[in-house]
């Protein structure tokens, strides 16, 4: 019944139960043919026994290794990968290079709070993908300090040996002391003071 559904999900935490079909047999009875179930990452304290069903094997390595930094990465198949703090703002991002002629490799959301160990970890995962042919790092500082992911930029390059080309857009907080990070660091990045700036300059240099 749709009480039993609602209980259903209040008790597990369900941000999503989908019965689709639901089908009613010749003999009258009402069957569920399919259903889908999404569970809130957060009560993973609450849901031992459902988020132990999981296989992390059947799941992109990429995505369960940023996790672990709490990354939200989900993989495309682009050749530009985004390095952004935001979910609005990396779908933006994504429009601004398609709009410029390019294609997003990933979607990556370091959030407000990620470290430099963070974002060294976001780099390895999104240059492990092979279509990745340049990074557009596209930050705006609120929470998250501009100098926090030039440091973490400046140290994933040489940590992970970047071989590809980096577009970093700063902007906001600490944005002036970020800025000076990068172009001290004695590495081959490329500044940009827009977003459009910054997606123009990372399609050009993949060409």
């Amino acid at each position: 019944s749709i009480n039993a559904e609602y209980m259903g999900a209040v008790e597990n935490d369900a941000t999503l139960v989908e019965v689709n079909p639901l089908v009613e047999t010749p003999d009258g009875r009402v069957v569920c043919i399919d259903a889908k179930l999404n569970i809130d990452d957060s009560a993973d304290f609450r849901q031992k026994k459902l988020f132990g069903l999981r296989d992390t094997e059947q799941e992109d390595p990429k995505e369960v290794a940023a996790e672990k930094f709490g990354l939200n990465y989900i993989a495309l198949d682009g050749n530009i990968a985004c390095l952004v703090n935001g979910a609005g703002l990396a779908m933006a991002t994504m429009d601004i290079i398609q709009q410029n002629g390019g294609s997003p490799a990933n979607f990556l959301d370091v959030g407000g709070s990620a470290t430099t160990e963070a974002v060294t970890a976001a780099f390895k995962i999104i240059t492990s993908d092979p279509n990745c042919k340049g990074i557009l790092v596209n930050i705006f500082g609120g929470i998250m300090r501009c100098d926090t992911i030039a440091n973490g930029v400046v140290a994933a390059s040489k940590t992970v040996g970047v071989k590809v080309p980096i577009v970093v857009r700063l902007a906001g907080t600490n944005q002036e002391q970020g800025i000076q990070i990068l172009a001290d660091s004695g590495l081959d990045l490329i500044s940009a003071t827009n977003l459009d700036d910054a997606a123009s300059k990372i399609v050009a240099a993949i060409q």
